[in-house]
């Protein structure tokens, strides 16, 4: 793997490449990796970490969309569902089934959605009813028959609804129950793609912390935000992946473009026993009265609850406000009337910026998820195409990738080479599907290794198959756990070796489920620091510096308490 210096060094001396993708989302890296299959040349370029912008706030749902069967979004449904499957199967050790439970109020309300919203006279969805989601359940059904992954749904009663989830409103009439999928770590997906595409191709290069300075002619001017270091590239064609950022990143380029109308989404992790306990391992998927949708979500011990849809004009300033949060504690006493949330449970938030369409549309959740490719064309100022990506969501990434790097193709005259429907990310290569194949995977690994039985567990529900590969790592040092965590000191080791870190708050809200669980303590990003700098070369000082910008971080970004964050008195003396 080249490094950082190597990159920027590379493009120092030699700015010509074919494709210059900016922007590292998951709409970015996911077409990084396929033109890295198809042999062309491109370089990622973010201003952040890898998967730090809008693809880093979704509810974590690889899921079909199910609503937007009344919006007559017919194919995007299709599309999402089979998308879904194919994430299961490609990348079996970050994503797993989900059960989701729709609790139901009335009967026949909703059925003139569709004909309205098709007539233009829909400001505001009706709650959907039993009729209406039952069709939705037979059409989600349908869409999947000749793939089937998950099993079909079922409509329950409501004594059946009320004794499976008993904190359930008993105002409902029943419910509906069906699957999709989670992701509990959905940034491992997009870093392991970004890994898979550099090694697929030695002149596939990724860099993070770079930012776009400006463009015209036949070149674009990036910064290293690490050193400061400007550089050029000129590139064939550029595909503006920036997501919320897309207007920005075109008037950088000398382009004025509205192609983006935002919406922000913002979501809370509670530590709830009794929330979690209610949820019994399924999603509540519910209806607002304000006809938003919201979701109740298991996520290993703690609970995810969202999500808001508000328009937003700067996507650098979306945060979970004080009123969003009202707004997720009002609606529990909807759905849950029982079950009391209150702030001090709150372990972490995050918010981000859909990047949708821009719309005039009354209404925010009736904007269409469908992806689509805007092309600016070349003119006398800037002698490029640029592809802007408009739309999607995580679910469908590999389809939208796909559409783009064929039209990527197509303008650079070449023919795809290699699909990548089936072809498995990361640690998901050779993943043992069956209970007996994954024991004996792990009974090997232990063999091999001397490891115990539980961390190789651990490594595997992490990483998957790459998990042989850290157990070696693990072994060729003294190895100790960190601020009593299941994470240890050369693990951590690892991530900063081999994971493109720059920050510590790359570790801890990106490379790991740290900071989203709320496990995060002053204690461990200390030690954490002390793991990555012994990688990465900080002093002393720089390691200070980490904590607390990680610190500051998570308190201003995330709600960590900033006293959760401070190291115990002996020990800072001792740091």
């Amino acid at each position: 793997m080249s490094t950082r210096e190597d990159i920027i060094n590379h493009y120092a001396e030699h700015p010509d490449v074919s494709v210059l993708i900016i922007g590292a989302g998951i709409n970015g890296i996911g077409t990084f990796r396929d033109l890295a299959l198809q042999g062309v040349d491109v370089l990622i370029v973010d201003k952040g970490d890898f998967c730090s912008g809008s693809s880093a706030a979704s509810s974590r749902q690889a899921h079909g969309g199910l609503r937007y069967l009344e919006h007559g979004d017919f194919r995007l449904v299709r599309e999402s569902l089979l998308e879904r499957n194919r994430l299961l199967r490609n990348a079996p050790h970050a994503v797993e089934l989900l059960p989701t439970t729709i609790p139901i109020y009335h009967w026949l309300s909703g059925l003139l959605n569709a004909p309205f919203k098709f007539l233009g006279l829909l400001k505001k969805p009706n709650e959907r009813g039993y009729l209406v989601i039952k069709l939705g359940m037979m059409m989600y059904d349908w869409f999947t028959r000749n793939d089937r992954m998950t099993p079909t749904h079922k409509m329950l009663d409501r004594q059946t609804a009320l004794r499976k989830h008993p904190a359930l409103n008993p105002a409902i009439i029943g419910a509906a129950t069906y699957y999709d999928c989670l992701m509990p770590q959905a940034e491992r997906i997009a870093l392991e793609l970004v890994l898979d595409g550099e090694a697929t191709l030695p002149d596939a290069r990724a860099l993070n912390y770079t930012s776009v300075i400006s463009g015209g002619g036949d070149s674009v001017t990036l910064r290293d935000e690490m050193s400061g270091k400007q550089f050029t590239v000129k590139p064939k064609i550029v595909v503006n992946a920036a997501g919320a950022w897309i207007d920005f990143v075109n008037r950088d380029l000398k382009k004025t473009t509205q192609f983006i109308g935002g919406t922000k989404g913002s979501h809370i992790v509670v530590e709830h026993p009794e929330l979690a306990k209610t949820l019994d391992g399924s999603v509540i998927y519910f209806e607002n009265t304000d006809g938003r949708l919201g979701i109740f979500m298991p996520l290993r011990d703690k609970v995810v609850i969202g999500a808001t849809d508000i328009r937003i004009d700067d996507p650098d300033q979306a945060v979970c406000t004080d009123e969003e949060i009202d707004y997720f504690l009002a609606f529990t006493k909807h759905v849950l009337p029982n079950v009391t949330v209150d702030r001090s449970q709150i372990v972490f938030h995050f918010s981000g910026v859909r990047p949708l369409p821009k719309s005039d549309t009354e209404f925010v959740g009736l904007i269409t998820r469908e992806h689509q490719i805007r092309t600016v064309e070349p003119d006398a100022d800037v002698r490029f195409p640029i592809f802007s990506l408009v739309g999607g969501k995580w679910t469908t990434y590999r389809a939208f990738s796909e559409q783009t790097t064929d039209a990527v193709l197509n303008r650079l005259g070449r023919q795809r080479a290699h699909s990548t429907q089936d072809l498995a990310i990361g640690g998901g290569k050779q993943y043992p599907h069956s209970a007996a194949e994954r024991e004996a995977w792990m009974k090997r690994v232990q063999t091999n290794t001397g490891l115990p039985s539980e961390r190789i567990k651990t490594l595997f529900e992490r990483y998957g198959t790459r998990a042989e590969d850290i157990a070696a790592y693990l072994l060729q040092a003294a190895d100790a756990p960190i601020a009593g965590s299941s994470y240890s000191r050369r693990e951590i080791m690892f991530i900063a070796e081999h994971e493109k870190v720059i920050h510590l708050d790359d570790i801890i809200i990106r490379r790991s489920m740290i900071g989203l669980l709320g496990i995060v303590t002053g204690e461990f990003l200390a030690e954490a620091a002390a793991a990555a700098g012994a990688i990465l070369g900080w002093t002393s000082e720089q390691q200070q510096q980490e904590i607390e910008h990680s610190a500051t971080i998570l308190t201003r970004w995330h709600g960590v308490p900033a006293q959760r964050l401070q190291l115990p008195k002996a020990t800072a003396h001792q740091a």
